[in-house]
Order: C-alpha cells, then sequence, then structure tokens
C-alpha cells in the first residue's frame, strides 16, 4: 500500500464527510442567521432563542436527508469492504 493510496482514500474519506455533513451545517448556518436578525430588529436577547430553531431544523433536515446521508455513508464503507484485500496486501 502506497502513500499515494492512502491520501488518495483520506481525500475520499474527507469528501464524504463534507458531503453528508454539508446540508446539515448550512441549514444550521442559515436558520442562525435569520434568528440573529431578528433578535437584533426586536432587542429580544434570550439565549435559548439562538439554540431552540437551530436544533429544530437540524433535526428536521435530517429527518429529510437522512436516508440519502446513510446511502452515501453505505456507498462509501461498500466502497472500502469491497477493495479490502487491496488495502491488506
Amino acid at each position: 500500500m502506497s502513500g499515494e493510496f492512502v491520501v488518495s482514500l483520506a481525500r475520499q474519506g474527507i469528501y464524504t464527510i463534507l458531503v453528508v455533513t454539508g446540508p446539515l451545517l448550512l441549514l444550521a448556518l442559515v436558520v442562525g442567521l435569520l434568528v440573529s436578525i431578528f433578535q437584533a430588529t426586536t432587542q429580544i436577547q434570550e439565549q435559548t432563542l439562538a439554540f431552540i430553531p437551530k436544533i429544530v431544523a437540524v433535526l428536521v433536515g435530517l429527518v429529510f436527508f437522512g436516508p440519502w446521508m446513510l446511502s452515501r455513508m453505505v456507498e462509501f464503507a461498500a466502497n472500502i469492504f469491497q477493495n479490502l484485500n487491496q488495502f491488506v496486501g
């Protein structure tokens, strides 16, 4: 197993992580920005107001994107297991 192969495998793993977590992170970012704008406009400085909508949005996003995320992770894991003989040998 060469160094280039290990770097390629690590690159594929990092790319899969970014693709899988990206939609939820963007959703949390957008909801957090909207809540911050709302708080600045109304001058409501309640700390829990910032967390609850983000948690709800991420849970809804997880329900919506969950099957797709799981299929991407299973596809990556299946690729690793199918090529396991290249890693060990």
